[in-house]
C-alpha cells in the first residue's frame, strides 16, 4: 500500500510597496531569516511583491530577487491606485493555504511569523498584530489616531482594535470572505472585523521604518479615517438628521419667542446683530450637514461606476 506524502503548505506574504527601493532587499532577508521554521514546518513560500505604482527602482529591485529566488513574484500597477488597491491585488493573486500582510519597511516585523503561526494551528482563522506604543510617531498623529479608534467604536458595529496594523496572518477561507467583498472604496481595517471569524491578537512595541520615509502624513491619514467612518457607519448621517429637527425645534420656540414679544412689548427691530448671528450659524450647521450627504453620495457614485480596483501594467 502507497503511503501518501502529506502536501507542504504554502504561505504566501503580500507585500505593497510605493518607492522602497531601499527596503526591498533588507524585507528580503529578514523575512528569509525564519526558513528554518519554515523548513520545519514543512511550510512553502511565496512572496508578492505589489508596486503600487513606484518611481524609483522598486521595480528592478524586485526583478533582480526574482532573478535569484523564484519564490519571489511581482504585480506591478500602472500608477499609484493606493495600499488599499495593492493589499487588494495580493489577497486576489496570492495563491497560499495562509496569506499575511506585511509592509516592506520592517515595521511589520518577519521573526513574529513563527509565533503567529502557532496560533494558527492553535484553531485560530487569523493571528492580528497591534501596537501598544507609538513610540516615534508625532504626538499630534497619535492622539487623532486613538481619536478615530474610540469614535469608531462607539459608532460602528465592527471590531477595530486601537493600534490595529495591517500584518495579519489569515486562513485562505478568510481571504476568499475577503474577496468577496468587491467594493471599491475599501477600508481594510474594518473588513477584516466585518467578516468576523476566530482572530487572536498580538501586540508588539512600535518599530521605526528600516529605510525611507513615511507615505503618509497627516492629510492623508485623516482622508483614510474619514473612508473608514463612511464604510462603517451611518452615524454621521443620523447626526445631520438629528441637527435638522433640533434647529426646527429651536426655530419654533424662537418664532413663539419672537409672536409673544411682540404682543407684550411692541419692539419688532431690535435684536438684527443676534438675528444676523443666527442666520450664520444655522446656513454653517446646514452646508455641514449637505457635506456629510455628499460624501456618502460621493461614494455611492464611486461604486455604481464599477471601475476596477486596479490595473495591472507587468506580472512575473
Amino acid at each position: 500500500m502507497e503511503i501518501m506524502e502529506e502536501r507542504m503548505s504554502l504561505l504566501s506574504v503580500i507585500v505593497p510597496c510605493y518607492n522602497e527601493e531601499e527596503s526591498v532587499e533588507l524585507f528580503y532577508s529578514e523575512l528569509f531569516k525564519n526558513q528554518p521554521f519554515f523548513d520545519e514546518k514543512d511550510i512553502d513560500v511565496e512572496l508578492l511583491f505589489i508596486d503600487d505604482g513606484s518611481r524609483d527602482q522598486t521595480v528592478a529591485e524586485v526583478k533582480r530577487l526574482r532573478a535569484q529566488d523564484e519564490r519571489v513574484r511581482l504585480i506591478s500597477f500602472s500608477r499609484n491606485f493606493g495600499k488599499e488597491a495593492a493589499m487588494y491585488a495580493g489577497l486576489e493573486h496570492s495563491k497560499g493555504d495562509y496569506v499575511v500582510i506585511m509592509d516592506v519597511d520592517l515595521q511589520d516585523p518577519p521573526a513574529l511569523l513563527p509565533e503567529m503561526y502557532s496560533y494558527m494551528e492553535e484553531g485560530y482563522d487569523s493571528v492580528a498584530t497591534r501596537r501598544v506604543t507609538r513610540k516615534g510617531e508625532p504626538p499630534i498623529r497619535s492622539f487623532f489616531a486613538r481619536l478615530f479608534y474610540r469614535l469608531m467604536k462607539k459608532i460602528s458595529k465592527t471590531e477595530m482594535m486601537d493600534g490595529a496594523r495591517d500584518y495579519r496572518l489569515m486562513t485562505r477561507q478568510m481571504v476568499d470572505s475577503i474577496l468577496a467583498m468587491e467594493e471599491y472604496n475599501r477600508f481594510t481595517k474594518g473588513i477584516f472585523g466585518w467578516v468576523g471569524y476566530r482572530t487572536k491578537w498580538l501586540e508588539f512595541e512600535n518599530v521605526e521604518r528600516a529605510k525611507g520615509e513615511t507615505k503618509w502624513n497627516f492629510w492623508k491619514l485623516l482622508l483614510y479615517s474619514l473612508d473608514g467612518i463612511t464604510a462603517f457607519s451611518t452615524a454621521p448621517l443620523m447626526l445631520s438628521s438629528f441637527m435638522g429637527v433640533l434647529f426646527a425645534i429651536i426655530a419654533f420656540l424662537l418664532i413663539v419667542f419672537i409672536i409673544v414679544r411682540k404682543l407684550i412689548f411692541g419692539d419688532p427691530v431690535s435684536g438684527w446683530p443676534s438675528l444676523v448671528c443666527i442666520i450664520l450659524c444655522t446656513s454653517s450647521i446646514q452646508f455641514f450637514c449637505i457635506g456629510i450627504v455628499g460624501q456618502y453620495l460621493a461614494k455611492t457614485y464611486m461604486e455604481v461606476k464599477r471601475r476596477p480596483i486596479y490595473l495591472v501594467k507587468e506580472e512575473l
